[in-house]
């Protein structure tokens, strides 16, 4: 390990997913075939969002939004990995470290607010259906989604601010298959105390902890709504039209949980390797089978844009 003996340090050396030559090839073709998926499969849901009218709607606006979010998400980190598959040199710039982490905590808050959008919109539908459509007009979800959008960039500011002060590391080599905030946080030789007060419970409280609040009582009156009526095919009709964003939503805070909320430690951070890379590749992928497989909607917009697509491709007799 290159030892900096408490030296400002102008690059950081990502030692990536696995140190075993065995499995570099096998890990960089699963890491290319998540990323190509991830872009394949947002890109489709965003197109279909876009272009078919009957999905102009609050939720699959905010949809479209997820998507663009994990497209983001996922170049933002898994290009990189993939960089050094190919290339071989493992260092990445300091600047460009710090950016990196930026954007990828900034995306992972966007994430959990769209999420917790498209949870009020869910509320809106079920619970006061005859208000909906004058509550959840064009003007209100548009400006819900610039407000998840400003404000996540805003809330990660600053911990880059204070992370770029950091006068010193320990060594420059991160356990990392990019520059994540935890382990650059255990590599640091100043007093880190500050941050990490502010990560665990401005972050934990502020940036996690509310959205997941919104989020659980909007279904609480969700569910609470939905018991109540009378027949069952009503009940069904109803807890299906918000199960698939349930399910990205427990997927989501999941992995967060178990990434984040454990101590700092080697260990830990090895551990955690796991955890990031099923929540920067896998996630992503699940987002637009989970929608596209549970919802009637995406898959007779799906069904539409292929038949528009078989008659365009056919030839003028």
């Amino acid at each position: 390990m290159e030892q900096l003996n408490h030296t400002v340090v102008t690059y950081f050396i990502i030692k990536g997913i696995s140190d075993e030559p065995k499995l570099q090839v096998p890990i960089f073709f699963l890491v290319l075939f998540l990323y190509l998926i991830t872009l394949g499969g947002n890109m489709a849901i965003l197109l279909l969002v876009c272009l078919d009218h009957q999905l102009h709607t609050p939720m699959y606006f905010f949809l479209g939004n997820l998507s663009i979010v994990d497209m983001s998400s996922a170049t933002v980190v898994l290009h990189n990995t993939l960089i050094i598959f190919v290339t071989k040199n493992r260092t990445i710039p300091y600047v460009t470290c710090i950016a990196q982490m930026y954007f990828f905590g900034a995306f992972v808050n966007v994430e959990l607010l769209i999420l917790t959008a498209m949870s009020y919109d869910r509320y809106m539908a079920i619970c006061n259906p005859l208000r909906y459509i004058n509550v959840m007009n064009p003007k209100m979800y548009i400006l819900l989604a610039i407000a998840c959008w400003t404000l996540s960039l805003l809330e990660v500011l600053p911990y880059v601010v204070l992370l770029a002060e950091f006068t010193c590391y320990r060594s420059n080599i991160i356990n990392h298959f990019f520059c994540d905030i935890m382990p650059v946080i255990k590599l640091s030789c100043s007093d880190t105390s500050v941050l990490e007060t502010l990560f665990f419970n401005e972050g934990v409280f502020l940036l996690v902890l509310t959205p997941f609040l919104l989020t659980f009582f909007s279904y609480v009156f969700i569910i609470a709504t939905i018991l109540k009526i009378r027949s069952s095919t009503g009940r069904h009709k109803a807890f299906y039209t918000c199960s698939s964003h349930l399910t990205v939503v427990i997927l989501l805070y999941t992995t967060l949980v178990l990434q984040y909320l454990r101590p700092i430690s080697e260990d830990s951070l090895d551990y955690n390797k796991c955890f990031a890379l099923f929540n920067t590749a896998a996630v992503p992928i699940l987002n637009p089978l989970i929608y596209s497989l549970k919802n009637k909607d995406v898959k007779s917009a799906l069904k539409r844009m292929l038949i528009c697509v078989g008659y365009a491709s056919k030839p003028f007799q």
